[in-house]
């Protein structure tokens, strides 16, 4: 019998940066974990990168990557960039099913550093062969939408009972994010059969919109000008005026 998507292979990518900010922050260690049953142990690509930029105090004390470890340690951006673009590729070639926690700003940052270094797009390095994102952020909120509480990495890990070690370490957060996919399909198995990877990455992109338009919402009731972008798991390029 054929196992069910989340009880066979999955790849998990996460990264960790200088900041929140996708137009303008920069990746300073990345990480892809794959497994292929969830009994197997994961194999872990990792990459430190040296971005040549001022690391903010604040972002150090998440993830603890100082500049002058980074010195030490990390590559150059460009080819580091290039090398997790065809491992990302590579997964789409193998038809595995990428995990990304919050995946627009991963995907996102990934998609701007490689226009920076490489001059090139994500895009560009699939070659055309889908990607299927599976972000546990966007599945939890749409089948478990009444929960209160958070939905960070370190919540869904306590609700689905995923241990995490070493949190904001990109391989420790790609495994955990992993691990709660899987456990989230087998939790929500009756409401998931018959979905494939490839058409719940579509109809993620249609949660994650009307998930933005509800936090939208609540943004304007609350009288805060900020806003939500609806586009999932890539948020388009700004406008070069902007």
């Amino acid at each position: 019998m054929t196992p069910c998507w989340y009880d066979g292979p999955l790849a998990a990518f996460d990264t960790e940066t200088t900041g929140i900010d996708v137009e303008r922050d920069r990746i300073v260690s990345a990480a892809l974990v794959v497994q292929e049953t969830p009994r197997s142990a994961p194999r872990v690509t990792r990459w430190l990168i040296n971005p040549g930029v001022e690391i903010p105090e604040a972002s150090i004390e998440v993830h603890g990557l100082t500049a002058d470890h980074l010195a030490l340690y990390g590559r150059w951006p460009a080819p580091v960039l290039e090398e997790v673009a065809h491992t990302l590729a590579a997964q789409a070639v193998a038809g595995r099913p990428l995990v990304v926690m919050n995946a627009p700003f991963d995907l996102t940052l990934l998609e701007r550093e490689l226009k920076r270094h490489r001059a090139s797009s994500l895009t560009a390095y699939l070659g055309g062969r889908p990607l299927h994102v599976l972000d546990p952020r966007v599945l939890d909120k749409h089948l478990d939408r009444y929960r209160k509480g958070r939905r960070t990495l370190t919540d869904l890990c306590a609700h689905y009972e995923v241990e995490l070690t070493d949190a904001h370490e990109a391989a420790a957060d790609a495994l955990a994010a992993l691990r709660v996919v899987r456990a989230l399909g087998r939790r929500f198995a009756d409401r998931l059969e018959g979905f494939q990877p490839a058409e719940l990455h579509t109809r993620q992109a249609v949660w994650y919109a009307a998930q933005a338009r509800g936090l939208q919402a609540w943004f304007a009731r609350s009288g805060s000008p900020e806003t939500v972008d609806p586009h999932w798991p890539l948020r388009p390029e700004l406008p070069a005026a902007a």
